[in-house]
């Protein structure tokens, strides 16, 4: 369930796995290597002409997600990962589910589709969105230059997910790991995913007045096919526009399952047919060098259609599926610098207006019964509101730094209706899960970085207020309002020891208001004895979160260090069984969404990149990544089922001006029974090879391809398994896709 209640572990920060001393051993042997290594050259196109000097720093990240302003990564105190658009395109990552494929900690759930038409919601939602540190669903902030993402929505037998994007319009990914800063919102207290657009100038280089790009692509990982094709131009130096579409087509991710029949035994996936279409555009307008203006429209959609033959009984002679994703947006954004007021030096606006709306239509051909339909459908009509001011701060104590001030406004209409035919008996269409709801909320943030010398400080605080207005006109229970408060204070600090070491520690409060469909849902069939009711008294969830890292970066060495800890107050977990039972009239089985005292989640992450110089005509680097995490409902003592087990990633690259060869190995650990529900099926452990190369064949065009999981190994997810229990036939269904090639070629022209 995408908006599930985290579940339960031990909170630790030290790992009890078999690859912790692997882990070890390669960081103590990268430190012994790089205080020896040897000052190299290097002529690889990632070196450039300032790093023949192995002394010369790196060129480092820079990221904008942080306090929407562009930062070096190295100075927050934070754990954030960048991912441009570069690596994508030599990763050949073409949806959210790949993007998080090497990151520890990170994680795209994404079940097979097996559902029926009033069944498990299980596999409904594709790539149902972000799990950070154990934290998924809308716990994590998912943006788009800034704006929100629609939500996640799941009841009984529906569910629909977060992935109305397509990766081949985004320049850059940026995830922020734990509570975001106070800039965006309390309510991300997993993290925050943020997809920055392309931009004009990312394209418009060396004196060009009209550039572009196009891309084919194969995956064989879903028999997946992409083109896409990018085109910008400036018409003087004032104005500059960019156009991008993108069409795809693919079917059911493959799996390792080999029982083609019809009916729940089957292992093969579903007969699928997927489509996309996006088509973004954007306008820029530069009257000076001080102020400018970016006008945006992106439509994105996307469908698919499953011959449901796992659904098939004695019973069901036919069942069909389709599912629709479609989102567009408008969005201007206006920034002026240099105001050199008393007030503000910088100021940044935004306005944008978004309409998402996903249906799920569901069919059943039943034998000596009538036939069945189920159309649900989900919408979300938002304005957002953004206001950011900035001012340059200078004491002669030698203090100096940056004040950040401002305020949000949402306003959204959320909608949901279920039609169909052949209700069962007692229901009649159509209904409503929950009222047509206005969502209002409002926040006022100030954010201040302050540096001394080689300390550096950045408090934060964040005042927000949300309300939820349903209509009571259409809806069959009584509904009430709900509203609360909070003050959400953050900071952080960071002490850079020398040239080479920093250390940083971070505290965020987070605060996630109940949505309407956790407040006044309401479902009832009294013929069944089953119903769900509403939660007038539902609390806002709350959580504190710590964070400590280390980093180090040395010639030829980068190492980084984190260790955290959370203590979530108030979860809501939807659709508990509070009272009654099923065929019980007098007393039926009632379920409601209702809070969850107390959780607290904690573990690490080690990160290494170290770069070998040159050998056999390139060069030569290897990274690591390690994450562990463990949680604990600390009322009941149990584990937090949506935490998945570590995750070790290793790579070898190779580089040279014409070709780029990566070999990476990431290993699992299997799920232990003391993390997981009573009765849950474990996933085991295991490791996964892929081989991966670019040949340049000119500096404008550019052949990738890959092969994933080389050795054809036969593995589970743990966060597409984990609703699983006992020991399932059907199992393989759920397991990863077996040996797969992805080719792709890009021009740019």
């Amino acid at each position: 369930m995408a908006s599930a209640t985290v579940s339960h572990a031990h909170a630790a920060l030290a790992p009890r796995s078999d690859i912790r001393p692997l882990v070890l051993a390669c960081a103590l042997a990268c430190a012994a290597i790089s205080a020896q290594a040897q000052q190299q050259s290097s002529d690889t196109v990632q070196v450039a002409a300032a790093r023949a000097d192995r002394s010369t720093p790196v060129l480092r990240d820079v990221v904008i997600s942080a306090s929407r302003d562009e930062q070096d990564a190295d100075s927050l105190p934070m754990t954030v990962d960048v991912i441009d658009a570069k690596q994508m395109e030599e990763e050949q990552i073409g949806d959210i589910r790949e993007l998080a494929a090497r990151l520890p900690n990170v994680e795209v759930p994404r079940s097979p589709a097996r559902f029926s038409l009033a069944g498990t919601s299980t596999g409904r939602d594709q790539n149902s969105g972000f799990n950070i540190r154990g934290l998924d669903g809308n716990r994590v902030l998912m943006l788009v230059d800034g704006v929100r993402l629609p939500r996640s929505y799941v009841f009984s037998a529906n569910a629909f997910g977060r992935d109305s994007l397509d990766l081949g319009l985004v320049q850059r990914v940026e995830i922020l790991r734990g509570a975001v800063p106070a800039l965006y919102g309390s309510d991300g207290m997993g993290g925050l995913v943020n997809f920055i657009t392309m931009q004009p100038d990312d394209l418009l280089k060396d004196g060009k007045t009209i550039a572009g790009r196009a891309s084919i692509s194969y995956d064989g990982a879903d028999n997946g096919k992409r083109v896409g094709a990018t085109i910008a131009g400036r018409v003087n130096p004032e104005w500059s526009w960019l156009l991008s579409a993108g069409i795809g087509r693919s079917s059911a991710l493959e799996n390792m399952g080999t029982n083609d029949v019809v009916g729940a035994n089957r292992t093969t996936p579903n007969p699928e047919k997927d489509k996309s279409h996006s088509l973004f555009g954007k306008l820029v307008y530069t009257p000076s060098a001080v102020q400018k203006h970016v006008f945006t429209l992106e439509n994105v959609d996307k469908r698919a259609n499953y011959d449901l033959l796992s659904a098939r009984s004695a019973t069901v002679s036919d069942s069909q599926a389709e599912t629709t994703m479609k989102r567009w947006r408008a969005t201007w954004q206006g920034q002026w610098q240099q105001l050199d007021t008393a007030l503000a030096d910088e100021l940044k606006l935004m306005a944008s207006y978004q309409r998402a709306d996903s249906r799920e239509f569901v069919t059943e051909t039943r034998i000596g019964l009538p036939y069945r339909e189920r159309d649900v459908t989900y919408d979300e009509d938002t304005l957002q509101l953004h206001a950011q001011a900035g001012k340059t701060l200078r004491w002669s104590n030698g203090v100096s730094g940056k004040f950040t001030y401002g305020v949000d406004y949402t306003r959204g209409k959320v909608v949901n209706e279920q039609n169909g035919i052949t209700p069962p008996a007692g229901e009649s269409f159509p209904l409503k899960r929950f009222p047509d709801t206005t969502e209002t909320s409002s926040a006022l943030f100030a954010q201040a970085e302050l540096h001394y010398g080689a300390f550096s400080l950045t408090p934060g605080v964040r005042a927000e207020h949300y309300s939820l207005k349903p209509k009571q006109q259409g809806f069959a229970s009584p509904v009430v309002s709900n509203s609360d408060s909070a003050v959400s204070p953050k900071l952080g600090a960071m002490f850079q020891m020398n040239d080479a070491w920093s250390v940083y520690g971070n505290y965020a409060a987070g605060f996630r208001a109940p949505n309407a469909g956790q407040v006044n849902a309401f479902f009832e069939n009294p013929l069944a004895s089953y119903r769900s009711i509403p939660n007038p008294n539902l609390k806002p969830e709350k959580s504190n979160t710590f964070e400590l890292g280390l980093r180090g970066r040395m010639n030829a060495l980068r190492l980084d260090a984190a260790a955290f800890t959370g203590n979530y107050k108030d979860f809501i977990q939807d659709q508990v069984l509070v009272s009654g039972q099923y065929g019980n009239r007098a007393n039926p089985a009632t379920f409601q969404s209702v809070n969850m005292d107390r959780v607290r989640i904690s573990g690490f992450e080690l990160k290494a990149d170290y770069d070998w110089g040159q050998f056999a005509g390139g060069n030569w680097r290897t990274n690591a990544a390690y994450g562990y995490t463990e949680g604990k409902d600390r009322n009941t003592g149990k584990g937090v089922d949506t935490i998945s087990p570590q995750q070790l990633v290793l790579g070898v690259r190779y580089e040279r001006s014409d070709v780029g060869v990566q070999f990476s190995a990431s290993h699992w650990s299997g799920k232990k029974a003391k993390d997981a529900a009573q009765g849950a099926w474990l996933s085991p452990s295991a490791t996964v090879l892929d081989l991966s190369a670019q040949w340049r064949i000119r500096p404008s065009t550019r052949l990738n391809v890959g092969i994933y999981n080389l050795t054809d190994k036969k593995h589970w997810r743990w966060s597409d398994v984990r609703g699983l229990t006992g020991n399932p036939v059907n199992v393989d269904a759920y397991t990863q896709p077996g040996r797969n090639v992805r080719v792709s070629l890009v021009q740019d022209f």
